[in-house]
């Protein structure tokens, strides 16, 4: 079985993470998605809400799965038995700083990076972005996923 976590702090989960999961589904045979804990982060959504939104939305595909973790993304990866990491990537500074990180999980763990570039039309969407703009009351339904709850 191939199974592969896809870690970030999806706050929020966006239309561009969905486009990944999508994708990486043709290839993997389980997604594992990885909600990590990260104190240097200011985050919008509590880590419960966040698997719960997540969770919701993906409520029926079984080969997705959806948890919080808080350790090494490779400690996380040998806990669930995932042979691979997806990363999505929407700039060639997003290359370089994955492509490092892929090195040191690879040398430290033996586990493989996948990097998927982000379409086109959706490499201006960042978590970063719309969490900035829900903290300013804006509309972001174009830019999550079309029935996640919010």
């Amino acid at each position: 079985m191939r199974r592969a976590i896809f870690p970030g702090t999806f706050d929020p989960f966006t239309i561009g993470h969905s486009s990944v999961v999508a994708r990486a589904l043709t290839f993997m045979d389980e997604i594992i998605i990885g909600i990590g804990i990260n104190e240097n982060k200011n985050t919008y959504f509590p880590i419960e809400k966040r698997v719960e939104m997540i969770q919701g939305f993906y409520r029926n595909e079984p080969r997705i799965k959806v948890y919080s973790y808080d350790c090494l993304t490779i400690d996380f990866a040998q806990q669930v038995d995932a042979q691979f990491i997806i990363r999505g990537i929407r700039t060639v500074k997003d290359f370089e700083y994955e492509e490092t990180i892929a090195d040191i999980n690879r040398k430290l763990a033996g586990i493989e990076t996948i990097l998927l570039f982000t379409e086109p039309e959706l490499t201006c969407i960042s978590s970063t972005t719309v969490r900035e703009l829900l903290q300013f009351g804006k509309d972001i339904s174009q830019f999550i996923p079309k029935g996640m709850e919010i």
